[in-house]
């Protein structure tokens, strides 16, 4: 797919999948998001960046860690996303935090003006993410730090069915390459590509629990990456892409509800201090992955 369109493929499906996105996956994510912020440990008076915040879930949290004196800046391709997190913010009386609509990859921000950048699963979403990664860099300052979660290995997301079954229907994957950075030492590479020292990965599972039938559909269709696609079919459509899915998490099913599989991976690093960057010439491998 060409990477202008899937920009818009991106920014126009979470526009529609915004309303609905908390209710669908607040608490399946809430596990990765947490362990990015452990991973993370913003510290009071610390300046953070949230890249693909959406409606801010991780951002609040990070503003709550940060408070009094840091502020924290939450970015998102999708105007309805940032739209929802800026009346949240209100709502919670947060005011270090601030949203703008803002592309990943092309971050209209200084270099070196942040302490510690956040992307809780939204990079695997983007074009280019290795660009992206370069950016978070650039707007580090030395021995700033970045925590990025994606969803794991294909054959560990249960609920990954869903892209071959949208794609049957509309003869174009929705999500190019998906779940690339989740595999093996693939984020820690591209970490180091980009830049980054003393890369460390956690890999793990979780249970991603919904309550029937509806709400399982509705988190794979209405409230996530495909929603732009769903919007389009027909009643008829719906229908069959439905009863293939419900057929695909079958073995998942406990009682009305289920309980499908899931993974994912956390990786931490650091923007090296100038003067290590210029001496540094060990051999050791800048990874660290453990499970």
């Amino acid at each position: 797919m060409d990477e202008r369109l899937q920009r818009r493929v991106q920014r126009y499906g979470w526009d529609l999948a915004a309303d609905a996105y908390e209710q669908s996956w607040q608490a399946p994510l809430a596990q990765a998001q947490s362990a990015l912020l452990a991973a993370a440990s913003p510290a009071p008076g610390e300046d953070v960046l949230d890249v693909a915040c959406g409606t801010g879930l991780v951002t609040f949290e990070a503003a709550r860690a940060v408070h009094p004196n840091g502020r924290v800046m939450g970015i998102d391709l999708s105007g309805r996303m940032i739209d929802g997190a800026r009346q949240r913010a209100a709502q919670l009386t947060l005011t270090n935090c601030s949203f703008a609509r803002m592309d990943a990859e092309a971050l209209a921000l200084p270099d070196a003006s942040f302490d510690l950048v956040l992307c809780a699963l939204g990079l695997m979403y983007v074009p280019d993410p290795d660009r992206a990664l370069r950016e978070m860099r650039r707007v580090l300052r030395p021995g700033g730090r970045v925590a990025i979660a994606v969803w794991g290995e294909r054959s560990r997301c249960g609920w990954s069915a869903v892209f071959p079954i949208v794609d049957a229907e509309v003869a174009s994957e929705v999500c190019p390459l998906f779940f690339r950075l989740g595999q093996q030492l693939a984020l820690l590479q591209a970490c180091s590509a980009a830049g980054f020292d003393r890369i460390e990965q956690h890999r793990f599972d979780v249970t991603i629990v919904h309550a029937d039938a509806d709400a399982a559909c509705d988190a794979a269709f209405v409230s996530g990456p495909v929603a732009l696609a769903w919007s389009r079919f027909n009643a008829e459509v719906r229908a069959r892409a439905h009863g293939r899915y419900l057929e695909a998490i079958e073995p998942w099913r406990a009682g009305r509800g289920y309980r499908i599989p899931g993974e994912f991976v956390v990786a931490s690093a650091i923007v090296p201090e100038r003067r290590a960057a210029e001496s540094a010439s060990h051999s050791a491998s800048p990874f660290c992955a453990t499970s």
